[in-house]
Formats: C-alpha cells, sequence, structure tokens
C-alpha cells in the first residue's frame, strides 16, 4: 500500500501494512469505533480491513459460536483459552497476515490481549494464556492498541447484567478481574497499548481514537519510508 495522507499542515506516505487493534470489556464500543475509525482511515486514501476475534473466517465463526453458546457452560478455561487461539491461529493465516502483506491497514475487534485478560486474568489460568497464544501467531503482533478504558460496572449498564453470550453473562467478578488485567496490560506496553476514556459520547471517543491513530500513523509512516 501507497497512500498519501493529506490535511492543511501535513502530508506523509504509507508504504507498509498496519496492524490496529482495539481492546475493551464487552460493551465498552468497540466495534462502532472500530467501524468509525475506519471510515475516517478510508476517507484519508488507506486501505482498510476490518475484521474481528473469535471469528474472522468462516473456520472461526464457527469456534466463536462454540466459545459463546450460553448453553457450553462445562466448558474448561484450558478448553476455552485453546478455542480461542485456533480461531486466531486460522485468523492470522487466512486474513491477518496476507492483509498486511498486501499494506492493508488492519481494524481488529480484540487479540492476544483480550485472551490474556479474559482467560489469563479473569478464568486465573496464567501465563499459558500468551505461551498458546505465542505458537498461534508467531510474529504478528499489534502495532497499535487502542484500550477503550471503561469499568465493569458501567458496561453492565450499557448491555444489561445478564448479557446475551456465554462470557457477557459472567458474574461481576469475572468482569473486574477482566478489566484489571487490562490495565496491568495497559502499564506493561505503555508504547502499543493506548488508554482512551471508554465513558463518553461516541463522538467524544472517536475523536480521541482518531487522534491516536493520526498521530501514530504519521510516525509510522515516517519509520517506514521506502
Amino acid at each position: 500500500m501507497r497512500r498519501t495522507r493529506s490535511d492543511t499542515q501535513k502530508t506523509y506516505e504509507v508504504s507498509a501494512g498496519l496492524f490496529i487493534t482495539f481492546e475493551g470489556p464487552d460493551g465498552s464500543g468497540k466495534s462502532t469505533q472500530i467501524r468509525l475509525l475506519g471510515e475516517y482511515l478510508m476517507g484519508k486514501g488507506l486501505d482498510v480491513i476490518y475484521t474481528r476475534e473469535p471469528g474472522g473466517t468462516r473456520i472461526g465463526e464457527k469456534i466463536r459460536e462454540i466459545i459463546l453458546d450460553p448453553h457450553s457452560t462445562e466448558m474448561d478455561p484450558l478448553t476455552e483459552a485453546m478455542l480461542y487461539a485456533s480461531s486466531r491461529a486460522q485468523h492470522v493465516a487466512e486474513v491477518i497476515r496476507p492483509a498486511l502483506a498486501a499494506g492493508c491497514v488492519v481494524l481488529c475487534d480484540r487479540y492476544v490481549d483480550s485472551s490474556v485478560a479474559y482467560q489469563g486474568y479473569g478464568r486465573g489460568i496464567g501465563g499459558i494464556v500468551a505461551e498458546v497464544n505465542a505458537i498461534a501467531t508467531g510474529d504478528v503482533t499489534p502495532d497499535l492498541t487502542i484500550f477503550l478504558d471503561i469499568g465493569p460496572e458501567a458496561c453492565f449498564d450499557r448491555i444489561g447484567k445478564h448479557g446475551g453470550d456465554r462470557i457477557e453473562s459472567e458474574d461481576i467478578s469475572y468482569h473486574q478481574a477482566v478489566y484489571e488485567g487490562y490495565l496491568e496490560l495497559a502499564e506493561k506496553y505503555p508504547g502499543r497499548f493506548k488508554r482512551v476514556d471508554g465513558s463518553g459520547g461516541v463522538r467524544v471517543v472517536q475523536n480521541a481514537v482518531r487522534k491516536i491513530a493520526d498521530e501514530f500513523i504519521e510516525d509510522f509512516a515516517g519509520r517506514n519510508k521506502t
């Protein structure tokens, strides 16, 4: 991909694939913010691909159904983690890696950080999550992660205290552990993880997201000139 972004103050070229992930609790507004950012970046002439996890491929979507099925109550935490990793391995091989090689901007709703937060912290199975996902993803890591920071109580107010899928329906203590996991990840990876207050209105949050993306892409373009 070789595109030029212009406004009244600056112009730069993006000549390499860029992988941007969105993270946050269920109900944080990731899907809406990804769509709005994608529309914004396409308006700047960039080639954008939207995708999500678990899912993003035919096989991955079937795995998603199993994971999120409210009737899968007997699922062991390790089984859950490995199903996520299996879906992700297919996703990387079939969608993400080829799109990046083609020079696209890939916007992904969740990635490995979700597994670390939801299974590593939420389910309490720790470092094995990162180990399994290192095998699943190889060298494909996000260039930028936008974390929509909003606590579980506020998210429950948005989606209801009895969410529709198996993960959303977990109790507040589980979602609090997930949230605390995200906060630790943000502290651990300050260069990649950019926190955005997710409690504001859609446009307020989107303006903050765009500011982060603009600054990052400008810097990324400068470091990847051909």
